[in-house]
């Protein structure tokens, strides 16, 4: 059901603007017939993000086909999850961020439990949260953010904290665009 209604996964990204074309998987998993969400808490040493919560993945490079190799690849480098476990369901929409990324999120389930193996200089951890949880409204707010800069503030989802990680910016986007399809 759910991938009748994903886009189907795109072999480039069309942009016109400056911002850098990227990828991330969005694993989701069956863990005792409750449906999760994986995801990574970034290592303060990496160049963006740091100590955010994000989706394994990130630019995509010259080297790589397009976004689906992109994501694959970058999750095998974060967290170890090889190309051959992940069941590709399809896309959600590219989504811009105010870091000048265009993101292309890559839906995808993978078996559950794994053996993981994470690059300690990009991941300092993995998490997941149950899809109820997050499809709880009374999880969700959207506050205003100013950006450093010039740039005017934006609304900006976070999820409550679970389990003390905070779930906010493109990657609480994702999430809740992930959300309505399931809806």
């Amino acid at each position: 059901m759910l991938r009748k209604q994903l886009s189907p996964v795109p072999s480039h990204i069309n942009s016109e603007s400056s911002a850098r074309p990227a990828a991330v998987l969005v694993p989701i998993f069956n863990k005792g017939g409750i449906w999760h969400v994986l995801y990574t808490r970034r290592t303060e040493s990496v160049e963006d993000h740091q100590g955010q919560v994000s989706f394994p993945g990130g630019v995509i490079e010259t080297k790589d086909e397009g976004p689906l190799q992109a994501a694959l690849r970058e999750t095998e480098e974060e967290i170890g999850i090889q190309s051959e476990d992940v069941h590709v369901l399809g896309a959600l929409k590219p989504m811009p961020t105010v870091t000048n990324f265009i993101v292309v999120p890559i839906v995808g389930t993978i078996p559950w439990p794994y053996q993981f193996n994470l690059n300690e200089e990009e991941v300092a951890l993995i998490f997941s949260v149950p899809l109820d949880w997050l499809a709880n409204p009374d999880n969700l707010e959207i506050k205003e953010w100013k950006p450093e800069g010039p740039w005017p503030s934006v609304p900006v989802h976070f999820f409550r904290p679970y389990e003390g990680e905070v779930i906010w910016g493109a990657t609480a986007r994702i999430t809740v665009h992930l959300l309505e399809v399931l809806r």
